[in-house]
Order: C-alpha cells, then sequence, then structure tokens
C-alpha cells in the first residue's frame, strides 16, 4: 500500500514538472509573440483614444472598459478559434483575410483625411445629431472601436500564431490566450491611464508641495495630447493598413516589387539609424494604404446645386 501510494505521489510530482514546462514555454511564446507584435499594440493603443475624445470625462473610463472587454471577446471567441482552425485545415487563407482587413484601416483612415482636406461635414454631423441622445453617441463610438479593433486584434493573433513554436495543439491555444489578455490588458490600460492625465494633474495640482504643483499643471494641459493621438491614430490606421497589404503583397509574392521598393528605399536613406527605417517604411506602408483607401472612399460627395 505504501509502495502504491508512493508511485502515485511520484506520478504527481511527475505531471507538475510537465505542467511546469508547458506554463514556461508558454510564457517563452507569449513573450517573444508579443516583441512580435509590439509595433501593431502601439498603433492600436494611438487608434483607441480617439473614440473618447470629446466625450463626456466621467464616461471616459467606463467606454474604455466597454471597448477592452469587446476587444478580449474578440480575440478569445472568435479570433482565437479562428485562428487556430484557419491554421490547421486552411493556413493559406490567413494572409488574404488579413490584407481585406488592412484594406478596411486603410479605407477608414483614407475616408477620414479626405473629409480633413475636403472640409465635408458629413461625418461630423452624424455626430452631432447623435449628441442629442449621449447614449446612442457612447454606443455609436464603442461600436467603430470595437470595429477597428477587431482588424488591428487580427494582425496581433496572426503574427503570434506565427511566432508560436508550441508542440501541441493545447498549448499553441493556451499561449494565444495569454497573448490576447496580455496585450489586450496592456493597450487598454495605457489608454485608461492616457485619457485620465488631466484628471492626475488636477490632483496633484491641489498639493502643496511645489513639485506636485509642477506637474500637476503640466499634466492639465494633456487634452492637445488626445487631439494629437487621435491624428496619430488616423495615421496609425493608415500606415498599418497598408503595412499589412505590403506585408501580405510580399507573403504572396504578387506584386514583389512594391514591398523590395519600400523596403530598399528606407534602408537607403536611414543609414545606421533604426528609427529612420522604421519611418520610411511606415511612409511607404502609408502611401501603399492611400492608393488603396482612396479607391474604396470613392470621390467626394457634390453639394446640390441651388435653384
Amino acid at each position: 500500500m505504501p509502495s502504491g501510494l508512493i508511485a502515485l505521489l511520484d506520478d504527481v510530482a511527475t505531471i507538475a514538472k510537465l505542467a511546469a514546462a508547458s506554463v514556461d514555454d508558454v510564457g517563452l511564446a507569449v513573450g517573444k509573440a508579443g516583441t512580435k507584435a509590439a509595433g501593431v499594440v502601439i498603433d492600436d493603443t494611438a487608434v483607441t483614444p480617439r473614440y473618447v475624445t470629446g466625450l463626456a470625462p466621467e464616461r471616459e473610463l467606463p467606454i474604455i472598459g466597454k471597448i477592452a472587454a469587446g476587444s478580449l471577446r474578440n480575440k478569445l471567441l472568435i479570433l482565437l478559434p479562428v485562428a487556430l482552425l484557419l491554421s490547421l485545415f486552411l493556413p493559406v487563407l490567413i494572409t488574404p483575410l488579413l490584407m481585406i482587413g488592412g484594406a478596411y484601416l486603410a479605407f477608414e483612415a483614407t475616408e477620414k483625411i479626405i473629409e480633413a482636406l475636403t472640409h465635408d461635414h458629413g461625418h461630423q454631423e452624424q455626430v452631432l445629431d447623435a449628441l442629442a441622445d449621449p447614449a446612442e453617441l457612447e454606443k455609436m463610438q464603442v461600436a467603430g472601436a470595437i470595429r477597428t479593433d477587431f482588424i488591428l486584434s487580427a494582425e496581433i493573433m496572426a503574427i503570434a500564431l506565427a511566432e508560436l513554436e508550441a508542440d501541441s495543439f493545447a498549448m499553441q491555444a493556451a499561449a494565444l490566450g495569454a497573448v490576447a489578455i496580455v496585450i489586450t490588458a496592456a493597450v487598454y490600460g495605457t489608454v485608461g491611464l492616457i485619457v485620465k492625465l488631466d484628471d492626475i494633474g488636477l490632483h496633484l495640482a491641489k498639493r502643496r508641495d511645489r513639485g506636485s504643483q509642477a506637474l500637476g499643471l503640466g499634466l492639465v494641459g494633456v487634452p492637445w495630447l488626445l487631439r494629437a493621438l487621435s491624428i496619430v491614430g488616423t495615421a496609425a490606421m493608415l500606415w498599418v493598413g497598408g503595412g499589412i497589404i505590403v506585408h501580405g503583397l510580399e507573403e504572396l509574392h504578387i506584386l514583389e516589387a512594391v514591398p523590395h521598393v519600400i523596403h530598399d528605399s528606407a534602408h537607403a536613406v536611414s543609414g545606421r539609424f533604426a528609427a529612420l527605417e522604421w519611418l520610411a517604411n511606415a511612409l511607404g506602408a502609408a502611401v501603399v494604404g492611400a492608393i488603396v483607401g482612396a479607391p474604396i472612399v470613392g470621390p467626394p460627395a457634390q453639394a446640390p446645386q441651388g435653384s
């Protein structure tokens, strides 16, 4: 009987060691995938604050919470199962589907840029109409943010899937789930901090010590940061969408001259500065995004002429 118990304890210890090793493997996979997806994560963080700009301050965190919940739901309930199924049965479809998502991001960004340049206030009038019902405006903003996040999340999950070297389907699923949770928490925790910096500044400004007051007064002027992030967010959608398309062309060996010209030009102008190379690649991707997005947007609507 004791020998049976000892054998059972040995089996339990062996299983525990295997589980611990699996957790370590999942952690390494999450770290590797998260590093590769960092660029898209930054873009996701830049895009999101534009959806709370202009809304009531007390609703900022609840709205971000709703967007984060929608993002996590998309990742865990839709993107993770779809990514795993595609990787098993139809891996050839992953890149084309991502390119379609990239085209949507390019379309949305190009549409906003054209509206700003042509002073077409059609979209703004819809927003103003919704202002009469704050709940409807909030619902519209949350839906728009989750829709955009879905495309960026798909890119993050695809990058993570490509970087995983899991030994089993279960470990691959666990690692993707961990990527989804960690990245969602990082993105929306950062966004929540950004949009509440002005409130933090007001709190610090009321303190007695001059250091806290100076820091607080500096943070109170943070609304300009939100406006800047809104612009950066639109630009991010353009270069991320274009970047997805460029990467897809390279993967599918279609119009390979496009990614080669962008990469070679970026390398030529950057010298030894990695930041300049990234910027040049981003500009090239943005140009591709605009070329793809503009025809989808179509020509601006003509205002009816008066009699």
